[in-house]
């Protein structure tokens, strides 16, 4: 009696790890070989789509996402009026906003959407409040980084595609509905202070912003147990990372070698964010040190094109990082502490 041959999966995580660190060390590499305005957004925004999704993106759906992009963060654009005239207005309506972006994600919204209304919400009405220019030059950035994004995404679904009927991997368990508000008030007082210091400088302060929006975004799942580990360990694993990544370029400055070495180490966190190489910590704990690598490294880069002093740069810049995570974990044990318990139900 003839028998059906087992059906052999392909493990995808390998050729996802592939994906990840090509697809981002692409759009990096071409983001500053084009000198796109702030050129560490469109690799931060690679890292985030190839890690949040596993399907291809079509180059019609990468139109509608950078359209999606202008809508989303020309929001912040009407902010400005009221955060140059009621500033303290301001800062409360644009908390607010935060707040109800962060819930709607955790209710089951896409998660890329939450990051362009964050980035428009803090990046571009903190830098539209001291020059319009500059808020459009941030949307620039984003639609012209999404674009840049979409072809690194299409390009390393071409080179390592998806296996045919891998198996779908288990759903992430959604937060207690009790405790969705308490989650987004905690992301929304770790965005807060980088978008104050935004407001004051915001030139000196977007990677800042940046950093302080993955952080958002990473605590949105990460209890206050663990949040001293995986929010300081991961920022000082990129701020490590980006240390021993700009001596390696130092040997040979060059976009080639920039682009092989972002490659090399991004897949090396790449093999733990999907389990490839035995790690105790979660996925989020590798991209936010990703992230920072990232953000460190491209205005390290564009400090150094700028005949600035980079180290110092670098020691400043690390130095404000690790205070915002340190806020960050702080907020997220006073937030846990103020929620209240729920009554254990009798049998």
């Amino acid at each position: 009696m003839p028998t059906e041959a087992p059906v052999h999966r392909i493990d995808p995580r390998p050729r996802r790890a592939l994906r990840l660190a090509f697809g981002t060390a692409a759009c990096l590499g071409a983001s500053f070989g084009l000198a796109l305005p702030i050129p560490f957004l469109p690799p931060v925004l690679t890292l985030f789509l190839l890690a949040m999704r596993n399907q291809p993106l079509s180059l019609k759906a990468g139109f509608a996402l950078a359209a999606l992009a202008a809508v989303t963060t020309g929001g912040g654009l009407l902010l400005i009026p009221l955060l140059r005239y009621f500033p303290a207005s301001g800062v409360l309506l644009v908390a607010l906003c935060l707040f109800l972006s962060f819930l709607q994600a955790l209710r089951g919204g896409n998660p890329l959407v939450t990051i362009f209304l964050v980035i428009g919400l803090t990046l571009v009405s903190a830098t539209g409040a001291t020059d319009f220019a500059i808020a459009l030059t941030v949307i620039e950035a984003l639609v012209k980084g999404l674009l840049l994004t979409t072809l690194a995404v299409i390009l390393g679904h071409w080179l390592f595609p998806e296996p045919a009927g891998p198996a779908e991997p288990p759903p992430r368990p959604s937060p207690d509905p009790r405790r969705i508000a308490w989650i987004a008030l905690r992301a929304t007082l770790v965005v807060i202070p980088a978008f104050l210091l935004a407001l004051i400088d915001p030139g000196s302060y977007v990677p800042l912003v940046m950093k302080s929006v993955s952080l958002g975004q990473q605590v949105c799942a990460t209890s206050a147990r663990d949040a001293g580990r995986e929010l300081l360990g991961s920022t000082l694993l990129g701020g490590l990372l980006a240390v021993g990544f700009w001596s390696a370029l130092s040997l040979l400055p060059h976009l080639w070698m920039f682009f092989l070495w972002t490659l090399l180490f991004v897949l090396l966190l790449a093999r733990r964010l999907y389990r490839l190489s035995a790690t105790r910590q979660t996925p989020g704990f590798w991209l936010n040190g990703a992230v920072t690598l990232i953000i460190l490294l491209g205005q390290s880069v564009q400090d150094s094109a700028a005949g600035k002093d980079v180290y110092t740069a670098f020691a400043v810049r690390m130095g404000l990082f690790v205070a915002v995570t340190l806020y960050a974990c702080a907020a997220v044990r006073l937030i846990d502490r103020r929620q209240p318990r729920q009554p254990l139900s009798s049998p």
